[in-house]
């Protein structure tokens, strides 16, 4: 495998740096223990949703497949722990061989959750699940972030494309995660090539200010990228004045200018009085893309506003405000003994705080009204009820160490927005709110 496939440097040849101190520590001293080889169950679920979220969205599943499949500790990544001393030469040795061969159940890229939803489930030894960890939930935390801020804006826009361009506000390789969770979430385009490059998203781009600056006259900018780019191009109108830079626009590309783009100003009253003039110049069919500090209030904000497009960098790749979903990696049942065959006992966090946890391997399900609208989110330990067995939500991803199979993202695309498009019609909503279904432990 292409370590490039997973946003990272060429010359990093493993994931398995991608975690934290003590999931190494905890291992050494379980095997010192004889506890290592204990049959473990973890889960990934969040306590509850980013404040005034109704639902969250599943990203990053194919991500964490890929970091998964190449956690290796290769000759480099173990003599950086020998030299550490991070742990012991005999818990080195048994990380030399390490391979994961245990089992991942998840919910599908692209689904929603609610608090408590089980959406990963991690089955195997204690030793091979606990160095999985951080891993995982860093990538499920980032990108299901991105992903949900993303769905808030899809649905804001009410069906007008919406062009990813935070690359230049996030750190180099975030912003590749970030891009795919932004596709994944109803983002049409991207404007980082490493994103196309690595995802197959489109990739869309014309010039920015500089370029204007550069030339003698905004005239002379305009000819320049018509003649390269052509008619069809997207011209940057507010360096200057608007209303001379579109009536310039169009002398120089004539009606069939593509589009213009509006990085400032009252974005609202600035959309229709480009409209009304291009209209005039006879350029009716040009776009109108606006950019700046966009989120979903504001995308919601132009609903009425003569817009086709919209370009949205910095509150996208933040999560609009809740770059994390505080998802946790808990250990919820596991063998009394290094016996394959013992049974497994639910356990679970009892502290006081809020930070406490249901024991038990889960399976979770989602309960619909006589509409086939979801209405709850049912999560159990013992047996499925009967008609919630066509309802389950959790797959297996990988079976004893192997990747099942993995899904393009236009597949996850089209399975969120069937999933968004199943919740009650309150989940689109951008006021606050709990979420928009309750879970229920059965």
């Amino acid at each position: 495998m292409n370590t490039a496939d997973l946003g990272l440097p060429v010359d990093v040849p493993s994931t398995a740096l991608f975690t934290d101190h003590y999931e190494l520590t905890m291992l050494q001293a379980a095997l010192k223990a004889g506890t290592a080889e204990r049959r473990s169950v973890f889960e990934v679920f969040t306590r509850r949703l980013p404040e005034g979220r109704r639902y969250g969205v599943v990203a990053g599943t194919g991500r964490v497949l890929d970091a998964v499949e190449n956690f290796r500790f290769d000759p480099g990544v173990l003599g950086f722990l020998r030299e550490r001393s991070v742990i012991d030469a005999e818990t080195l040795d048994w990380l030399a061989g390490y391979r994961f061969s245990g089992d991942v159940w998840g919910y599908q890229e692209g689904e929603v959750y609610f608090p408590g939803s089980p959406i990963m489930r991690v089955e195997g030894t204690f030793a091979e699940c606990v160095l999985l960890e951080t891993v995982i939930l860093s990538i499920l935390n980032h990108d299901s972030a991105i992903a949900a801020a993303a769905s808030r804006m899809s649905s804001a826009a009410g069906g007008r494309p919406l062009i990813e361009m935070g690359a230049r506000r996030t750190h180099e390789l975030a912003a590749v995660a970030a891009s795919r969770a932004a596709y994944l979430g109803g983002f049409t385009s991207t404007s980082d090539l490493a994103a196309g490059f690595r995802y197959g998203i489109p990739t869309v781009g014309t010039s920015a200010h500089a370029f204007t600056l550069l030339h003698d006259r905004e005239r002379d900018a305009f000819q320049a990228q018509v003649d390269s780019l052509g008619r069809n191009t997207t011209l940057l109108v507010d360096t200057y004045d608007v209303t001379e830079a579109v009536r310039t626009a169009v002398e120089v590309a004539g009606p069939e200018l593509g589009a213009v783009r509006i990085d400032s100003g009252d974005l609202l009253l600035v959309a229709h009085r480009v409209r009304q003039q291009l209209d005039e110049l006879g350029a009716t069919e040009t776009r109108i893309i606006v950019t700046s500090d966009l989120d979903e209030y504001a995308i919601a904000s132009l609903a009425a506003a003569p817009v086709d497009a919209y370009g949205v960098g910095t509150q996208l790749v933040t999560g609009s405000g809740h770059p994390t979903c505080s998802m946790v990696y808990k250990l919820v049942a596991r063998a009394e003994s290094a016996d394959p065959t013992e049974p497994l006992v639910p356990v679970a966090k009892k502290s006081t705080g809020g930070k406490t946890s249901v024991g038990g391997r889960k399976w979770a399900a989602r309960r619909l009204d006589e509409h086939g609208v979801a209405e709850a989110e049912v999560v159990g330990t013992g047996p499925v009820p009967e008609e919630l067995k066509d309802r389950q939500l959790l797959v297996r991803l990988i079976e004893d160490g192997r990747v099942l199979s993995r899904e393009s993202l236009d597949v996850v695309r089209e399975r969120h927005v069937a999933a968004r498009a199943n919740l009650p019609l309150s989940a689109t909503q951008l006021s606050r709110g709990e979420a928009v279904i309750p879970t229920e432990y059965v």
